[in-house]
């Protein structure tokens, strides 16, 4: 874990995102929760940072730290950005929630020169045996929701991601996993190790031509 000027410690997976970005850059973190990692981009890498988030609660927290935060929808927000207006697009942990996960990425690959993407590993190999011998659907412990009223609709495993990247051209140039003690592995194309293995998965977009 990284030390925030404020006090506060960064996720591993948001440590992971930081230092695949070029310091002095533009960066938009959509689902930017309390900003956290916006927060640590300005102060350590000089970026030009600007964020959406859904939660009132968390444009304040955002503001309170003096960053530039809008309230927004992904799904319904961000049609009106211009194409390449920024270096790095982030959505961290918010692809399962959107209703169009595949719209989605389309759009952060045409607004952002790269498109940073985190999310959960539905097909790690926890997930799998609590389905198994639970028979019910496994529901992130953190995130205190039920199977009928969680906010993740769209749940997908490292090869479901992979594919759909595949299917939409986009150009995976890197590919990281991630398990809960930390360890961080690279994801290789279809890779069933990684898929098994890990809990979290991050991955840098580019469109081919770019």
């Amino acid at each position: 874990m990284t030390n925030i000027a404020s006090g506060e410690t960064l996720r591993s997976d948001l440590k992971l995102i930081s230092d695949l970005i070029l310091p002095s850059s533009r960066v938009l973190d959509i689902g930017c929760g309390d900003g956290a990692l916006l927060s640590f981009l300005a102060e350590n890498k000089n970026i030009d940072a600007r964020g959406i988030e859904l939660s009132q609660e968390g444009v304040n927290a955002c503001v309170a730290k003096g960053l530039s935060v809008i309230q927004g929808n992904a799904d319904t927000d961000l049609i009106d950005y211009p194409s390449n207006a920024f270096d790095y697009v982030v959505l961290s942990q918010t692809l399962q929630a959107t209703r169009d996960p595949k719209e989605i990425l389309t759009t952060l690959v045409r607004i952002g020169k790269n498109a940073i993407v985190s999310f959960v590993n539905f097909g790690h190999w926890r997930t799998r045996l609590s389905l198994m011998l639970n028979g019910r659907v496994p529901v992130p412990e953190k995130n205190g929701f039920n199977w009928y009223d969680n906010p993740n609709i769209h749940l997908c495993t490292i090869l479901d991601f992979v594919d759909l990247c595949s299917n939409l051209g986009l150009k995976i140039n890197i590919g990281l996993s991630l398990d809960r003690n930390s360890r961080v592995r690279p994801i290789k194309s279809r890779s069933h190790t990684a898929n098994l293995k890990g809990e979290q998965a991050i991955f840098l977009l580019s469109t081919d031509a770019s």
